[in-house]
């Protein structure tokens, strides 16, 4: 199946050539004072805490660029993104824990993180994992980190870092990471730029101990289009890009050649209320858009997929974020991200992410699209029924095609009849999520980490409160 364009070659284009006005002729708040002299020395204009990148500069940091992303999990399960096929994984940070039966919220915890990386590694869409909750049980300065180090042990999928701040966060992510593998291939972190445009000391030495270390970079600006971005769609995906293109400059200038993965996370402003919306069909639009943005670079991309303000476990969520996901992966994204994403990005469940994989199977149908050729137009079948051999149920070509995935099978939707559904108790979907996350967590097991993995990653993380929280 041909990408989805959901704006033209054209458009890409131009929004590439105004990406690089601004970079050259607006330029970047950025300060840092290696960085600064690394660019001066290959053409840059520094002045006064702003960098202006010429546009020469900006191309050849994109060709350089390393184009494919390949991420392993301690268990052996790798992915590669710019490979051309879809990948899936989850919201991360989530604040908020939403239990669909009560209809109550509670905040999260270590031990939310360990289950819901548990209960990832079992759901079969999921190809990658972040740590899925923000506790509220550490200390703000060990947050990221503890993420990471309470996500670990509970799956062998690639898990990919949280995102960081600091180069302490960043060297101390990558001594957990070499503990399960060679943190080159078992890690890749991300760093946010403060939009617009603008490159704190702290973050940009972040992102130079990443690319020293030679850690796959995801680059992840999050404007808002409307208060950090401008209102136009078009004007919001220059900056945006600008931005990412700006942090790739950073990252090669430390480390040419470098794996970069090109993130947008462009939200919208709800003009009601000033809040930021994710949403809304134009999430799914800019999503789409920059897909095809990064594509144009040869970069994997990871966009917004499956996301909501939605509170609860309603049609709200329910459309939202099946449009959200199906525009950026018709359009060929690489990964999409939001796998269990509630109140935009605040409130996750384990309901919720057993509904997402089940979205994201038939997600992935969708993109798989069908194959007209000589066996399966079915000229043949079509005669031997009109002869009177039989139907179509009794045919060895219908039972090839329902094996081969003709059909997605879902076990959360309901197809039984009216009568049937009540019959068997009215059960609703969230009900029905719920029950089979609980059966889940239940019977999956994750192979352990060993003693010696487990010791020194308990140093490690001792370690890194004792500096970072305990100075």
């Amino acid at each position: 199946m041909d990408p989805l364009k959901i704006i033209s070659d054209g458009d890409v284009e131009a929004i590439h050539d105004a990406t690089l006005r601004i970079l050259s002729q607006v330029g970047i708040l950025l300060s840092h004072p290696e960085i600064c002299d690394r660019l001066a020395e290959e053409g840059a204009i520094v002045d006064g805490g702003r960098v202006f990148l010429p546009p020469d500069l900006v191309e050849q940091a994109i060709q350089t660029s390393g184009k494919k992303a390949t991420l392993r999990g301690r268990g052996g399960l790798s992915i590669t993104l710019g490979d051309g096929s879809l990948n899936w994984h989850n919201l991360g940070g989530a604040r908020d824990i939403y239990h669909p039966l009560s209809g109550k919220i509670r905040r999260a915890t270590v031990q939310d993180v360990e289950m819901t990386t548990r209960l990832l590694d079992a759901l079969e869409q999921v190809t990658s994992i972040t740590p899925y909750c923000t506790p509220t049980d550490v200390p703000d300065e060990l947050m990221s980190l503890a993420m990471y180090y309470h996500a670990l042990p509970h799956t062998t999928k690639p898990l990919q870092g949280p995102g960081v701040q600091t180069a302490r966060e960043v060297q101390y992510a990558i001594r957990m990471a070499d503990v399960i593998g060679n943190a080159k291939e078992v890690l890749s972190l991300s760093v946010s730029p403060v939009s617009p445009l603008t490159f704190p000391d702290e973050l940009v030495q972040a992102m130079v101990k990443i690319a020293e270390h030679e850690i796959t970079f995801g680059p992840l600006p999050c404007p808002t289009a409307g208060t950090t971005a401008p209102q136009s769609i078009a004007g919001a995906l220059t900056q945006q890009n600008a931005e990412v293109l700006a942090s790739l400059v950073i990252a090669q200038s430390v480390n040419p050649g470098l794996p970069i993965i090109y993130c947008g996370r462009l939200a919208m402003m709800e003009p009601t209320t000033g809040g930021s919306v994710w949403g809304g069909i134009e999430l799914g639009i800019a999503s789409a858009a920059t897909v095809q943005i990064g594509h144009r670079y040869g970069l994997p991309v990871n966009v917004y997929g499956l996301s909501t303000n939605a509170h609860t476990i309603d049609i709200q969520s329910g459309y939202e974020r099946a449009l959200n996901a199906l525009l950026p992966a018709l359009a060929g994204a690489d990964e999409l991200s939001g796998i269990g994403e509630m109140a935009a990005g605040v409130t996750g469940s384990l309901a919720q992410l057993v509904i997402d994989n089940s979205i994201a199977g038939s997600v992935r149908r969708a993109v798989k699209g069908f194959a007209v050729d000589e066996d399966s137009l079915a000229v043949d079948v079509i005669q031997e029924v009109m002869g009177g051999e039989g139907n179509f149920l009794t045919q060895l070509h219908t039972v090839n095609y329902l094996r081969a995935g003709e059909i997605f099978l879902e076990d959360l939707a309901e197809r039984r009849s009216f009568q049937e559904w009540l019959d068997a108790g009215a059960p609703k979907v969230a009900e029905k999520a719920q029950a089979k996350a609980e059966r889940i967590l239940a019977e999956h097991l994750v192979p352990s980490l060993d003693e010696y993995q487990k010791n020194e990653l308990a140093k490690i993380i001792h370690k890194a409160e004792d500096e970072l929280v305990n100075p």
